[in-house]
């Protein structure tokens, strides 16, 4: 088995018991995709003349509904997120929303004739599907992106970025989280995502 294969395993364990999926007309995956790295690619053109908070303020509403943060965050956080209040899965989704918005508009920050390009749509394990894409460089090898999609309540949205057809960024974020949830709870992990989203917005 392959790294992207063994990669794709972990993940549809994951989905195995998420949320159920509504019988809705579905907005089309790669269309998902290809909105969000429209926006990503506006906003490198436009960091020389944007500090991070603005780009922030551009990235925010595309980003919050290209991706299902609700259902990565709980994939994250396992059993403390099952555990938790209503009140404290929706102050850690949004912390998490934030922190995710602020990562963006930090690591998209110049342009140098870079662009993103879709290679094909495949269908992946419990009902995902893979956009298989790549960003070009002018000057380097590209950089493969698959984003793991999923349909919830009618919409697709990305629940997973895997990196150089393999490092995925959800069970990055999984072990990164293991110990502060151990340690300290959601209520830590809550006030971690927020320091990092502060750090990272910092004039």
């Amino acid at each position: 088995m392959t790294g992207l294969s063994k990669t794709l395993a972990g993940v549809a364990i994951w989905f195995a018991t998420a949320f159920p999926v509504a019988a809705q007309q579905p907005i089309p995956a790669q269309a998902k995709v290809e909105a969000f790295h429209a926006i990503l690619l506006n906003v490198m053109k436009q960091a020389k003349s944007r500090s991070v908070q603005e780009r922030f303020k551009l990235l925010r509403p595309t980003v919050e509904t290209s991706f299902d943060f609700k259902l990565m965050i709980a994939l994250a956080s396992g059993k403390h997120w099952r555990a938790a209040s209503d009140a404290g899965k929706q102050d850690l989704k949004r912390a998490f929303s934030r922190f995710s918005v602020a990562t963006y508009a930090d690591r998209f920050s110049g342009f140098s004739g870079q662009s993103f390009k879709t290679l094909s749509v495949d269908q992946g394990p419990r009902r995902t599907k893979l956009i298989r894409t790549q960003i070009t460089r002018p000057d380097d090898s590209p950089i493969p992106l698959t984003y793991v999609t999923r349909r919830r309540e009618g919409e697709w949205r990305i629940v997973d970025v895997l990196v150089d057809d393999g490092i995925s960024e959800l069970a990055v974020r999984r072990s990164e989280y293991r110990n502060v949830l151990r340690d300290s709870g959601i209520s830590g992990l809550i006030r971690l995502l927020n320091s990092k989203t502060n750090k990272l917005l910092r004039p």
